[in-house]
């Protein structure tokens, strides 16, 4: 498995859920996982690795649209099955991707905020990695939910390489800039929502006169939520990466039948091979209602 990056937690979440896949867990398969620190030059070198060491396929999740594209082109040329998962890479030589519409989690988390505002007042928008697939879709899906209400107006709009860190500062300078009048955040992972929340917080401002959303789900956003703070938008990593994994192995073992359960966890995803599908796993708008019962499975 090629992650982009592995200092945060979906990535994390996503890794981990590869290393117990039951074909995994058999012995079936042996699993490297290799950590792209977030950086399509360094994820091109581990592709010339595993083709070297002779890998049988590749599940992955690329830094760069179409810097990644060289990469899978690499493996490809070397009989290696690529399969990608969670982020896109400009490339028709995949056997198969496994993710979620990023289009429609840009429009959800955009849509919340907007909702949270009544269309009234200005917003900054905190930006992915440029390049990356997941800021180029959210984006899409953010302009789309901002041509809804017309009279919002952006203030501001800049990556943060889905930092926490980097979202502190930004936002820690815009507030400084415009002061009260953000009256929205949209932040293309949660992560940065959460730095533009602790920027806040720093600022002594009071968060719930901010509408506030993110895309991911992981645990910090999820108690975030739960007090109220921000709106976000689950993205299942792990079925993201089972799945994947299933496609791969069926890409070698053409009699393989998938080990993972999320085919009937998504009836609505039906399994059929892998080779030349698309399978988009659904997004889940994390509510007061649901939100007790996905942090039990951070236990």
């Amino acid at each position: 498995m090629a992650a982009y990056g592995l200092n945060a937690e979906f990535m994390q979440l996503w890794s981990a859920a590869g290393e117990k896949h039951p074909a995994v867990q058999s012995g079936m398969v042996e699993l490297t996982v290799f950590d792209g620190r977030y950086d399509a030059l360094v994820q091109q070198d581990q592709f010339e690795t595993m083709i070297t060491q002779g890998y049988d396929a590749i599940v992955f999740a690329p830094m760069d649209v179409e810097a990644g594209a060289t990469a899978v082109q690499l493996a490809v040329d070397a009989g290696i099955p690529v399969v990608g998962s969670n982020a896109r890479v400009n490339s028709d030589q995949l056997t198969s991707y496994v993710g979620s519409d990023d289009v429609e989690a840009g429009y959800l988390e955009a849509k919340a905020v907007l909702d949270k505002m009544n269309c009234e007042g200005d917003v900054v928008i905190i930006e992915g990695p440029i390049g990356q697939s997941g800021e180029i879709q959210r984006g899409e899906g953010n302009e789309k939910a901002l041509a809804e209400c017309p009279d919002v107006k952006i203030l501001e709009r800049q990556t943060a390489n889905w930092s926490r860190a980097e979202a502190q500062s930004l936002m820690e300078n815009w507030l400084t800039s415009h002061g009260n009048d953000i009256r929205g955040v949209i932040a293309q992972n949660d992560e940065m929502a959460l730095g533009a929340i602790e920027a806040i917080r720093a600022a002594s401002m009071d968060v719930n006169n901010f509408a506030i959303a993110g895309v991911d789900g992981v645990t910090d956003a999820l108690n975030a939520v739960k007090e109220g703070s921000m709106d976000s938008i689950l993205q299942d990593g792990e079925a993201q990466a089972l799945g994947a994994i299933d496609v791969a192995i069926k890409a070698v073992r053409p009699d393989y039948e998938p080990m993972s359960d999320i085919w009937e966890q998504y009836p609505d995803m039906p399994w059929n091979g892998g080779a030349d599908s698309e399978y988009n796993v659904p997004w889940t708008p994390v509510t007061a209602e649901n939100v007790d019962a996905l942090l039990a499975t951070r236990q």
